[in-house]
């Protein structure tokens, strides 16, 4: 069981901006894919959600080809934070977590779908906010308000199979503690055994909070695995043009990356 990619390639014109790429993501676990801009990390989220048509290859949720999949059912399994939501009307942050029970709700809303939105208003620390409008909060406040509706989305197990969250660039506009409670929440959710696919920039909190880290370079995997085993000095300047130490952190999960400067240009 898991989300899972084979051969996909993305083409734009004449140019590969992906692949070709195999990646899974599986239960139990936090993927987090890191890498340069442009390396095509937001590309492959995409490919993987559906939003984007594979050129070639293919993406299997549970063995099941992504298209074959009735959009409830769908819904139910797999769950998708984007790097930015629009939303026009002035839902309050409770109705906003609301949306994420769609999948779920009969024709009125239940006590479970509250119950849900709740609790997820909960683990994004957003419940303080609940009566507010969406569109008076700050862009922090809106991107935690729009994971609670996710993991709204996603609190219920499915009846067979594992459920899939995946996540752009979740921390890009919070605070340092709030990236923290994010990261925290979708380790919950895999403890819970689900999936989580982050795509995130931080080095040192994919680190500390990942299982396996996704290195990609211009389309391409270059690494997968522990970060411990992943992260290296001659990667970073590699991959980043960056030079960096990289050192155990005593009571650190994952290795600890020190910027030192930019790398020299290959010769």
């Amino acid at each position: 069981m898991s989300l899972e990619v084979r051969g996909v390639e993305v083409w734009r014109g004449r140019g590969r901006t992906l692949g070709p790429l195999d990646l899974s993501v599986q239960p139990g676990e936090v993927l987090a894919v890191v890498g340069p801009n442009g390396a095509g990390k937001s590309t492959l989220l995409s490919a993987m959600t559906g939003e984007l048509r594979c050129t070639a290859g293919e993406v299997l949720l549970e063995g099941v080809p992504l298209e074959r999949w009735r959009p409830l059912e769908r819904a139910r399994r797999l769950g998708v934070l984007p790097q930015e939501s629009s939303l026009g009307f002035g839902f309050t942050a409770l109705e906003v977590a609301l949306l994420g029970r769609s999948p779920h709700a009969s024709k009125r809303e239940g006590s479970a779908d509250m119950t849900a939105a709740v609790a997820a208003l909960d683990a994004t620390d957003t419940r303080h906010l609940a009566s507010r409008s969406y569109l008076t909060l700050s862009g922090g406040e809106r991107q935690r308000v729009q994971l609670a509706r996710v993991l709204a989305q996603l609190s219920e197990p499915v009846e067979s199979g594992h459920r899939y969250l995946l996540l752009d660039e979740p921390t890009a506009s919070l605070d340092l503690a709030h990236q923290h409670l994010v990261l925290e929440a979708a380790t919950r959710f895999a403890q819970e055994g689900g999936a989580v696919l982050a795509v995130l920039h931080d080095l040192n909190l994919a680190a500390r909070y990942a299982h396996r880290l996704a290195v990609l370079a211009e389309g391409r995997v270059v690494e997968v695995g522990a970060p411990a085993k992943v992260l290296s000095q001659e990667l970073v300047a590699r991959v980043f043009g960056l030079r960096v130490q990289v050192v155990d952190w005593p009571g650190s999960p994952g290795p600890l990356v020190i910027p030192e400067g930019r790398a020299p240009l290959p010769t």
